[in-house]
């Protein structure tokens, strides 16, 4: 279970790094950032990326419990 765990934290902050990356690329100057959508989409999608995780397992974390 610590295992999966781990490695289903690993996902999703990987994803929120990701979406928080191509959140801030829409715009055209940093000036321009809409901070409060980058902050919601990256937080909404590690929360996905966990869901996920849980729904539908991780090929990295072994299955049947021994963490």
């Amino acid at each position: 279970m610590k295992d999966f765990i781990k490695a289903a934290s690993i996902r999703a902050l990987r994803t929120v790094a990701q979406t928080a990356v191509a959140t801030i690329g829409t715009s055209a100057l940093i000036s321009e950032v809409n901070w409060t959508a980058v902050i919601s989409a990256s937080i909404l999608a590690g929360i996905l990326s966990l869901l996920t995780s849980v729904a539908t397992g991780l090929p990295e974390a072994p299955r049947g419990g021994g963490g």
